[in-house]
This record gives C-alpha cells, structure tokens and sequence, in this order.
C-alpha cells in the first residue's frame, strides 16, 4: 500500500488466536496476520490461557501488518473475547493466569447467587446470566478459595485491559466488555453496587469504564519502536468480539441477527433499549450510548469437533476438514449428540451439562458421529435463537461469520435446521472488521462501500426443515431427562 493512502489496523484478540487485518481507507482489506495460541486445562473445569503468550501475540500482529502495509497507520482498534478475568499487583505484574469464559471452577458460587433476589436484581441491572463464565462469579471464587491472593490483588482485569495497561500504564474497560462482567450496571453506565458487593470488591480494584470509541495516545516509546508506528498513533479501544462481529456483519437493523460459530458460538441481535428475559435466557450488552447487543452463547462450537477428532476418534487435527466433508455427505439417522462438553451457557446456563451421544447403533461410523456433533451444535444455537426470538422479537435475517464459514455444507445445514436463510459475506474476519468500522467513524472516515452484493445466500430445503425439527424435540428432551438423571447423582 503506498504512503499515502490511510489504513486502520483491526486487532481481534480470540480464544484460540489473535488476527491483525488491515483496512484502507478505501474499503479493502490488504494485509492479515493470525497468530495461534493453546489454553491450558491443569484441573477440571478450569480453563487458563498465558497472558503473556497473547500479549506478545497482539505485538506480533501489529508488527507484521506494519511492516507488509508500510506508513503509519491511522489508528489501531481492537476486539476481545468476553469474560475473561486475571488477578494483577500494583505494579500490573499477573498473580494468576487469564481465566476464560470456559473455566467453569466458581460454578457452586453462581448456582448459590442466581436464584436468589440479589442475583435476580444483578441480572436485571447487568444484563449478564449470572454463571460461572462471569468474571463476577470468578472473584467471588478467588476470594473464598484464595484468599491471599485475593487481599494481595490490586486490579481485577481482562486480557484487552491487560495488553492497554502494558501499552499505556492506564487501567481502562470499555463498556461492552464490562458489560459481560456481571459487575456493570448497562442502565446507570457505571459498576453495579449489588453485584460489588456480592464479589467482595470496590470499583477502585476494577478498571476505569469508558466508551468503546475512546481514544488512548502516548505509546511506550519502547513499544513504539518494537512495533514500528510512531508513539502518537491513536489507539481505540474498541469492544467485545461479539459486540463488534455484529457491527462488522452490517447486522443492525431490527431483526437482523448474527451467528458464529469459532471455538464458541452465538446468536446475537442490535436493539436500542437494553433487554432482559424473564427466565434470565439472554444477555445483553453495551455497544455504544444507543446500541445494545442482545443475544445468547454457546460454549461449544469448533472445541466439540477438535476433541472429537483428537480424543474420541483418535485422529490428528489435520484429519477434522475431511470429517467433516465426509460426515455432511452421510446420514446421521436416530444418532443424536447433546454437545455440551464444556457445560452450557445460553440458554440453559448450566454448568454441569454433559456431553453424550443418545443412539448408537453397529452401524455408526466415524463420519456418523462428526455429522451428530454438527447437528447438535447447530439444534444448541437453534435454542438461542429461540429464546432470543422470544425476548428480542422476530428473527428476520441471519448472517454466518466465524471459522465455520469455511464449510459451505454447515451452512447449509444450518438452513436447513433453521429453516431460514444464511447470508455470508466475502469477508469473515466480522469481529475485527467492527472494530475497524469503529475506528474509522471515530476519525470521522466515509462508510465503506456497501459490501451486499458480495454475500452468499444459502436457502433451507424445507423437506428436511420438519424431520429437523422432530429431532429438536428429541434434543430439548433428552438433556432435560440426563439433567434430572445426573442431578439424582
């Protein structure tokens, strides 16, 4: 890209990478670095990630882009996964890990909080299920169980509060990632006085809540160097994947709702009016002052397949893409998986829900039971959109972002499941792009144009739509027998 021509860089900061694309001003898309990265499972129900490994991940894209594109960037914008929390000292130095949304260990501290009047009341003022994914539930746990470390912690942050503190030795959240802390009242725009106290805490030990367009300079001149941009480059701070893939999906008209599917996945729509569900089904989250992200997640997406194909059938990675080919050309009949490996978010919000497989037969193959994981994955996020539909109004328009994408026969049998059409566009990369299309609104920029014209459609075969939905019923049913059957255990 020659000198003269603006660029943004998106940063998306995910589960299993980080991905640096960048953006001209002229709405192309020219450079893109992705840089991987493990989560480490050293007990049960606990999920931690190195919060070093990202932050050096984050340098490293920047850095890559920089040097492919040339010139100074304009800005650079990120996006993070939600619900992670990690203890740091006064120096910022971490006392733990990063502690993901997976990390299930505070489970006993959200069954005893959810359904009392206080934990009803933090719903309702947060938006937030109140579930072990909560950075909430998570300090409540530390307290208890470490208690050492907890009176030593000065600042309870996420990973995209982290890697500013290291840029910029400023303790700052935006308002969509504080949003899906459980502590953050999205009514007031300030933390949540009764979900404080639940954790123990003063809002002096969490960071400072701005807007997700907020703009930090001043970059370690160290940093600066390291990185290859000059030390006044704006940095905004953007928001939450989920926030940001439905901005960057162009998917905020009423009824127009997102899905992915990465490590995780979700259903998700725009509204103007912060939501709740009776039945406390669905989240909601703060974009901006008049933007509100409500939808569901589900802990189980592309994870069900990596262990399927590494643990359960005892083959190596690479041998998931063919699988999965082989699987969507094969029937799955009456085999049906509950795809619950890592418990279950939305809409159920339990985490103790199993994995299992109901069904098997002689017959049944490897392809047979990759094409059941499929299925059950796609009938979790049919449930979100169910109650999503319910609390947020009618599901008009889906469009598919996320690594799934890459697979034109999952969306086609999510169409098929749904019974409604999947729009994908050319570009998958929607969480990083949202943060662009942030940045580039914050620094005043021209729309880019329309992408529309570039989107796929897949339309359901309504023959198999009912058969599907016969199978939904099993589904719904059968975790709510194995769930009455475990709680007997």
């Amino acid at each position: 890209m020659s000198e003269h021509l603006k660029y943004i860089i998106g940063v998306d900061i995910g589960t299993s990478s980080t991905k640096s694309i960048v953006q001209g001003m002229n709405g192309k898309i020219t450079a893109v670095f992705q840089q991987p990265y493990t989560t480490q499972h050293p007990r049960p129900g606990y999920s931690e990630q190195n919060p070093e490994v990202i932050l050096a991940a984050v340098k490293a894209g920047i850095r890559q882009v920089v040097a492919e594109t040339g010139g100074a960037p304009a800005a650079i914008s990120f996006s993070s996964a939600m619900h992670s929390i990690m203890a740091v000292n006064g120096a910022g130095n971490p006392l733990t890990p990063l502690i993901i949304w997976a990390d299930n260990r505070s489970e006993a501290y959200a069954l005893g909080l959810r359904s009392t009047p206080e934990g009803q009341l933090i719903y309702r003022q947060t938006g937030t299920p109140v579930h072990a994914m909560s950075p909430l539930c998570k300090i409540m746990w530390l307290r208890e169980q470490q208690p050492a470390l907890f009176s030593e912690t000065a600042l309870f942050v996420g990973i995209k509060e982290y890697i500013f503190q290291h840029f910029f030795d400023t303790a700052i959240i935006d308002h969509s990632i504080a949003s899906a802390t459980g502590l953050f009242d999205i009514h007031t725009v300030q933390w949540c006085a009764p979900a404080l106290a639940a954790a123990g805490i003063t809002a002096e030990r969490l960071s400072r809540p701005v807007p997700a367009n907020h703009i930090v300079t001043g970059l370690k001149p160290q940093l600066a160097q390291e990185l290859g941009i000059p030390a006044n480059t704006p940095f905004v701070v953007g928001g939450s994947d989920g926030c940001l893939a439905q901005l960057g999906s162009g998917a905020m008209d009423k009824g127009h709702a997102t899905l992915t599917i990465g490590t995780s996945g979700a259903v998700r729509m725009a509204g103007d009016r912060p939501l709740t569900d009776a039945q406390a089904r669905v989240f909601t989250y703060l974009l901006t002052d008049d933007v509100y992200i409500t939808g569901g997640a589900t802990n189980n997406g592309g994870v069900v397949l990596q262990w399927l194909v590494r643990d359960f059938l005892q083959q190596p990675l690479t041998a998931l893409n063919q699988l999965v080919n082989d699987a969507l050309s094969t029937e799955s009949g009456q085999l049906l998986c509950l795809p619950y490996l890592l418990g279950e978010r939305a809409p159920i919000w339990d985490s103790n829900a199993s994995a299992a497989f109901i069904g098997i037969q002689p017959q049944h193959t490897a392809a047979h039971f990759t094409r059941a994981v499929l299925e059950g994955i796609c009938f979790a996020l049919f449930s979100i959109k169910e109650a999503l539909s319910e609390t947020a109004g009618p599901v008009c328009k889906i469009s598919v972002s996320g690594g799934f994408t890459s697979s034109p026969g999952w969306i086609q049998l999510l169409a098929d499941i749904f019974g409604q059409n999947m729009y994908l566009q050319q570009e998958s990369d929607a969480s990083a792009l949202g943060a662009i299309m942030l940045a580039a609104e914050t620094l005043g920029w021209p729309a880019p144009e329309n992408t529309a014209e570039t989107e796929i459609v897949f339309r359901p075969d309504l023959s198999r739509f009912e058969g599907y939905q016969e199978k939904y019923r099993r589904f719904v049913k059968v975790y709510q027998q194995l769930e009455v059957c475990l709680a007997q255990d």
